[in-house]
């Protein structure tokens, strides 16, 4: 077999092999046999029916016959008791509906307490909150009273800190001044002391013809020198002009910058919404976002493929609409971004919705996402709705056709609460009269400004962008104002372009102005070593020292006197310092102390925010109890009249029922059975009069058929019972029986591969559970992937190597504990024979549970000595003398 199995037996073959091995054989021919039986039990279920049928109409036949039977005696006695009884099954029945009446009163009874502590319970939170509102109110007062005083103050503090700041710079200026002043005479004192020393040593050195020249050419320099200084002082003051010209031009070019910069912005903004508004004329909805259209048309191709549970709505400006134009401006700034936003129905929806949204829309702008649970009609608004006779609510202002949309802004805006006043003057009056109207928190005029009972707001935006009916009226209004943006960046543009030229020629001026000083001053400088020069070598007479001497002695209390004067004035600059940083440091304090205070004033108009929201959900819940208090007590008063007519109706059937059985019955039946009883008797009893039959033959005529009606019904039931948990049993096991056979052929394949690997060989192994069949391949070494399923190709130990590969594949997957191979390594080599051995050895070593014999001819003494290896070798068979001789050889 193991030369031939291969290649000689067919696919078929080796599939009833393989599910003879794993016994999936054995389980399929018991299922087989179980549909047969089934099929089998059906058919006589099918035939038993149709005699059940005939023996059930047997049987109700011969009932009918039996019960006809009863004596008219027993018959009219009954019909007096039936009637009895249902003369107090009326008064019991009365009885019965006057106890859930009784019940319930008393239940509501009970119940007023509960609705009165309700009611006074949110009373006191009502006067809780309003006491809350009044102290926060005060708060906010004197605070703001407060913020005020010290605003004031802190504009006084402000202008002493600047008359400080000024005085102080003003001493600098005088100590800057003087300590020039003395630094000029003491570089003069020195000159003169040096001057006069010269002179002293250089009287004998020069004649007195030099001396007189070097004297008019030094007064002439000196006079040159003093033109020049003070062209030099003009050249700097121009400087500091020119300087500070254009510095301030700079300065109003950086802002002129700014504001045009601004105007861009503003015009790139209108140009976008001039283009949203034109492309709008076609198309509504691009007013919402140039994207807009885009995201619809992929919700609703998502919601075709059924991504969405519920398609989302959105954008829920676009699904609103205005009964008055004029209160577009309100409507809007009312519901703020809520007209761009979407609405979904759960957060699976909200997922999906978001993902869309990411692919249309830049991120940071896209539309928000409402999550609420959709409803199919309108929430009920009557109880906390504002209702004022003049003016309408945001909600009676807008034709809303989906209840949906209508939901999402009353849950999240309150749009039932806000009035839309047009007029703001008259808001004001309304909102903050001495009664406000119930159950309006706040109200919008037709301008945008946001009235509150206690504050107002008013609008940054004047003009409606999604809501207003008239587009070519938004039209002309933008490019009006995209106009006259034209025109002033065209101002913008000739003031800049003048700026620069000022600019320009006033850098010009200065550039040729430091060119002239740098001139001038090198001049003064050559004129003033020309001066150096002259002294140094003029020899003056002794008659010139006298008043050189009686100047410096004039500088020397110059001197003095200018030493005294600023120490004097530094000791001002430092008195003035102090009182600056004192009335700066003053100045920080109470602005600190303003900023602290306009945070509280912040939070405290937070804190009165949250109070009046308080206060109203107070009223709201009073009223709501008020309301459920009152519809109570209307509901006890209609209990009780009911339940006084229904004891007026209890005394007319009891006297009624006393007159035919003055006894009282307890009956558990009802009033219905009991008349369809006794008009049944009573047709009996007419029956009965008419026919009288055999009572006996009757009678057992009556309980055959229902013995047998009732043995065939129970083996129906049976049957039926067994048929289907077999059906339901045989369902479970052949999907099992499927999966069985489907894992056993995958276990199967990868040990058969894993086992041909070990020797190096590739081969498959197909499965077609359909058609029965198994298909084997083997190639041996790495060779041409053509000759797989050529098995001929092989020699002999490769085919017995590969049938070894293939049981042992096979004993993998199989249960039984005993496992035998006889003469498994015929036609192998050694190699194939020693690779086969280990293979089988490890693959019993690895299954301790189970036993494995192995039959073979060949000497297995190189077999690795193990406790769980026994080898049992059997005598050589006597084959003559020369074999007994090889035998004995082999032995020694």
């Amino acid at each position: 077999m193991s030369k031939y199995f291969l290649h000689s037996k067919g696919e078929g073959d080796k599939y009833k092999f393989f599910m003879k091995a794993t016994q999936l054989d054995q389980m399929r021919e018991d299922f087989i046999y179980i549909k047969t039986t089934k099929h089998v039990t059906e058919d006589k279920v099918e035939q038993h029916s149709e005699c059940l049928k005939d023996l059930k109409r047997k049987y109700l036949e011969k009932e009918d016959r039996y019960k006809s039977l009863e004596s008219l005696d027993e018959m009219h006695t009954k019909l007096e008791e039936l009637q009895k009884q249902m003369a107090w099954v009326l008064v019991a029945e009365v009885e019965k509906e006057s106890d859930p009446i009784k019940e319930k009163l008393q239940s509501d009874r009970r119940a007023t307490e509960k609705y009165n502590e309700k009611v006074d319970e949110w009373k006191n939170k009502v006067e809780e909150a309003e006491k809350k509102q009044r102290q926060t109110q005060e708060q906010l007062d004197g605070i703001t009273q407060q913020l005020s005083e010290l605003q004031s103050k802190c504009a006084e503090l402000k202008a002493e800190v600047q008359r400080q700041n000024n005085t102080l710079k003003q001493s600098e200026v005088t100590v800057h001044r003087c300590k020039a002043n003395l630094r000029d005479l003491e570089k003069d004192k020195v000159q003169l002391s040096s001057r006069i020393n010269d002179l002293k040593l250089s009287i004998s050195q020069t004649t007195g013809v030099e001396s007189q020249a070097r004297t008019e050419r030094m007064g002439q320099i000196q006079t040159e020198l003093e033109n020049l200084t003070h062209q030099i002082s003009t050249l700097g003051q121009q400087i500091d002009q020119y300087q500070h010209a254009c510095t301030r031009a700079k300065e109003e070019q950086g802002k002129m910058r700014r504001e045009q910069e601004m105007l861009q912005r503003s015009t790139e903004a209108n140009r976008r919404n001039l283009q949203t508004m034109e492309s709008s004329r076609s198309n509504r909805l691009r007013r919402f976002g140039e994207h807009m259209p885009t995201l619809l048309n992929a919700i609703q191709e998502a919601h075709k493929r059924g991504q969405f549970k519920h398609r989302p709505r959105g954008p829920l400006g676009y699904l609103i609409s205005l009964k008055d134009p004029e209160l577009a401006l309100a409507v809007e700034v009312c519901l703020k971004g809520q007209l761009q936003a979407f609405t979904c129905d759960n957060h699976e929806d909200e997922r999906v919705l978001q993902g869309l949204m990411s692919r249309v829309f830049p991120p940071g702008r896209r539309p928000a996402i409402i999550t609420s649970h959709f409803l199919s009609h309108v929430h009920d608004t009557r109880k906390r709705a504002v209702n004022h006779p003049e003016y309408p609510s945001v909600l009676q202002a807008l034709e809303i056709e989906d209840p949906v949309v209508a939901n999402c802004l009353i849950d999240q805006r309150g749009i039932e609460s806000i009035l839309l006043i047009k007029n703001r003057t008259e808001a004001r009056r309304v909102m903050q009269g001495r009664n406000p109207p119930q159950n309006c928190t706040q109200a919008f005029s037709k301008e945008g400004d946001q009235i509150f009972i206690n504050r107002s707001y008013t609008a940054e935006q004047t003009r409606a962008n999604y809501l207003s009916g008239d587009v070519e009226e938004e039209i002309r209004h933008l490019q009006r104002e995209m106009e006259n943006q034209q025109a002033q960046a065209n101002r913008f543009q000739q003031q800049t372009r003048k700026l620069n030229e000022d600019i320009k020629q006033n850098e010009g001026l200065l550039r040729r102005t430091h060119i002239e000083q740098k001139t001038t001053k090198d001049k003064a400088t050559k004129l003033q070593l020309e001066l150096t020069d002259l002294k140094n070598v003029e020899e003056p007479q002794s008659e010139d020292l006298s008043p050189l001497e009686e100047d410096l002695q004039e500088i020397v209390t110059k001197i003095s006197s200018k030493r005294a004067e600023f120490d004097e004035a530094r000791a001002q600059m430092a008195v003035h310092k102090a009182s600056y940083e004192k009335a700066e440091q003053e100045y920080k304090q109470h602005k600190e102390q303003i900023n602290t205070i306009a945070e509280e004033a912040d939070s405290k108009k937070e804190e009165l925010s949250k109070t009046d929201q308080e206060v109203m959900k107070c009223k709201h819940h009073k009223k709501h109890y008020d309301d459920k208090r009152s519809a109570h007590l209307n509901n006890i008063q209609t209990l009780e009249a009911n339940l006084e007519s229904k004891e007026q109706e209890l005394k007319a059937s009891i006297a009624k029922a006393t007159t035919i059985c003055p006894e009282r019955l307890e009956v558990r039946r009802t009033a219905r059975s009991l008349d369809s009883e006794i008009n049944r008797l009573k047709v009996k009893i007419t029956t009965q009069q008419e026919q009288q039959g055999d009572r006996e033959e009757v009678v057992r005529q009556y309980q055959e058929a229902l013995e047998n009606y009732k043995n065939m019904a129970q083996q129906m039931k049976n049957l039926n019972s067994f048929i289907k948990s077999l059906d339901s049993v045989m369902n479970q096991r052949l999907q099992v029986y499927a999966e069985l056979r489907r894992f056993l052929s995958a276990r199967c394949k990868y040990y058969f591969d894993s086992m041909l690997a070990q020797r190096g060989y590739t081969g498959s192994m197909t499965f077609n559970h359909k058609s029965e069949t198994l298909s084997i391949s083997v190639q041996p070494g790495q060779g041409n992937k053509a000759d797989l399923s050529d098995m001929r190709s092989l020699s002999g130990g490769e085919r017995s190597f590969s049938t070894v590969c293939f049981v042992l594949s096979l004993w993998a997957i199989t249960e039984a504990p005993f496992r035998c191979l006889d003469e498994f390594d015929v036609y192998m080599d050694m190699v194939n024979r020693r690779i086969s051995m280990d293979m089988m050895l490890k693959v019993a070593a690895g299954q301790r549970y189970r036993q494995f014999i192995f039959l073979t001819p060949q000497s297995m003494s190189s077999l690795p000595v193990s406790k769980i290896i026994r080898i049992l070798r059997l005598k050589d068979p006597d084959r003559g003398q020369n074999n007994t001789q090889r035998s004995q050889n082999e032995g020694q």
